[in-house]
Parts: C-alpha cells; structure tokens; sequence
C-alpha cells in the first residue's frame, strides 16, 4: 500500500510539473505573440507616411488628369466658338453696314 501511495504521489507531483511547464510554455507563446503583434503595428506605423504619400500622389496625378482633360474640352469648346464667330463675322458686317447706311430699313 505504501508503494502504491508513493507511486500515487510521484504521479501526482508529475502531473503538477506538468501542468506548471504547460502553463510556463503558454505564458511563452502568448508573450511570444503580444511581441509579435507590437511589432506588425509598429512596422505598419512606420509606414503611414509611405502610405498617406502614396495615396496623395495618386491624388494629384487624378486631379491633374481632370485639370488636362476640362482644359482640352475647353481648348475645343474656345475653337468652336471662334470658328463660329469668324463664320458670322461678314453676316454681322453686312448687318452693320446695312444699319448704318438705311437707318429706317430695320426701323
């Protein structure tokens, strides 16, 4: 009985160091990942600027694309109305000349 008891107790104080090691090991890994994960956010953190740059020059190279194309338009838009101007620059002329000489004809 008294060898069953020791073996009872060994197995027992076994189990404890056990359990003890699982917990000291657990502790590890945890430790181990809150490490881990301070230096993803530091790591990302330090990115923020190359990050915030990146996304501002996108920004500007979008909003200079819209400038350069609303200046074509533009450009097109002044041309056309130019062409047009010039196309009823005689008809105008003629209108003025013709106002100018006969007064009471568009009276």
């Amino acid at each position: 009985m008294d060898d069953t008891l020791k073996r009872l107790l060994d197995t027992e104080v076994r189990a404890e160091q056990i359990a003890r090691q699982a917990d000291e090991e657990r502790e590890r890994v945890i430790q181990g990942a809150l490490l881990e994960a301070r230096a993803e956010q530091d790591r990302f953190e330090a990115r923020i600027p190359e990050l915030h740059a990146s996304f501002v020059e996108k920004a500007e190279a979008r909003a200079s694309q819209t400038i350069n194309e609303m200046k074509k338009r533009f450009d097109e838009r002044h041309s056309q109305l130019r062409k047009q101007a010039e196309a009823r620059e005689q008809q105008a002329l003629d209108a003025a000349f013709t106002l100018l000489i006969d007064p009471e004809t568009h009276a």
